[in-house]
């Protein structure tokens, strides 16, 4: 097949999509889904893309979408609200260490259940940053293909069920945080421009991870912690990164997605529905000892992606500096500690699986 320009990319394949995606974040956004402009452009995108259509989202689109979300995100991380972050500390710590517990089991569900390596069943089910984790299963000799699916279809899958699980059967968020800046100002529009791309250029340069959701977060989140005023972001503009954000994880599906390895799958979105059960009995039996709503604990506890999440809390008036810095503690926990966690994890299958007269 002959490849395409990249105007010939635009036109047949791009703004398609766009349109699509609109159209699809419109009438979720009528149907009062739960973050439409996300949720709307995902599963029209994706159930395309699986049908055989060749759409694709624009060339960067995620990464200004994520700008998007930490630039907004930024704006809540006011003094009072770092004060009430660190009172809870502890919860933090607990809730995003859980997740090293829930992606054990989901690595041991993988590896027992379907025919991949060790090393694809860990990387696969620990619910990590999806590019962090495909490229530490690279440098172990993982299944990367196999790894990708499977963060793609745990996101969709956390992304499309908890927001819907918290409106119609959870409690309705009436948390006190609020961005420090509401109102967008045309004089101070510039200045937070300007503060969420040097975030981005400086996490860019330190080779930080998420550096396009982390930096603008840093900046922002560090000159509204000092008070400095701001502007408010477009609403347009964080609805624009939800649907770009929503492309993005749609743009992940092909035909092939769930004929490839339909077990692995299968299994896959197994572990993701016991590690939402678990998660959910953890933040249950938590609840019962801190001061804190259990829909925003819920939030935390979700193993999505950390910019779906902390948007989630943002859109549904939820605890947006609790949800944010669990999952940003999460994603460093795992990052780091993923490599040597699989080379334990590794020889522990090993001797599993040594049989007894074998030699040592």
């Amino acid at each position: 097949m002959p490849t395409l320009t990249p105007l010939q990319l635009l036109i047949r394949r791009v703004l398609p999509a766009l349109l699509l995606a609109t159209l699809a974040g419109g009438l979720a956004a009528r149907l009062a889904v739960p973050l439409p402009w996300m949720i709307g452009p995902l599963f029209a995108i994706a159930i395309l893309r699986m049908a055989g259509a060749r759409l694709e989202g624009p060339p960067g689109g995620r990464q200004v979408g994520q700008w998007a979300i930490g630039t907004a995100l930024g704006l809540y991380f006011t003094p009072a609200v770092l004060g009430q972050l660190s009172r809870h500390g502890l919860v933090i710590a607990l809730i995003a260490a859980s997740a090293v517990a829930v992606g054990l089991l989901g690595a041991l569900l993988l590896h027992r259940w379907t025919e991949v390596s060790p090393a694809t069943a860990f990387f696969a089910a620990l619910p990590g940053g999806a590019s962090e984790m495909v490229v530490l299963a690279e440098r172990q000799g993982g299944a990367v293909d196999r790894v990708a699916a499977a963060h793609a279809l745990r996101v969709m899958l956390v992304v499309s069920s908890v927001p819907f699980v918290l409106v119609h059967w959870g409690q309705g968020g009436a948390e006190v945080f609020q961005p420090l800046a509401t109102a967008v100002d045309g004089w101070r529009l510039p200045i937070l421009f300007a503060a969420s791309l040097a975030g981005v250029m400086l996490f860019g340069v330190l080779r930080i991870a998420n550096a396009w959701v982390l930096g603008p977060l840093a900046c922002v989140g560090g000159l509204t912690a000092c008070g400095q005023p701001l502007s408010g972001l477009p609403p347009e503009l964080v609805n624009g990164g939800q649907l770009l954000l929503g492309m993005a994880l749609g743009s992940r599906f092909s035909p092939s997605f769930f004929r490839a390895a339909p077990r692995f799958l299968g299994v896959s979105a197994l572990a993701t529905g016991l590690a939402l059960l678990l998660g959910g009995a953890f933040i249950w039996l938590l609840a019962h000892f801190v001061a804190l709503p259990l829909p925003s604990l819920a939030l935390a506890a979700s193993p999505g992606g950390m910019a779906e999440m902390s948007v989630t809390a943002k859109v549904m008036h939820l605890s947006v500096p609790l949800v944010t810095a669990t999952h940003v503690l999460r994603v460093v926990l795992l990052t780091v500690c993923a490599p040597p966690l699989c080379r334990y994890f590794l020889a522990w299958q090993a001797s599993a699986h040594q049989q007894p007269g074998d030699p040592t």
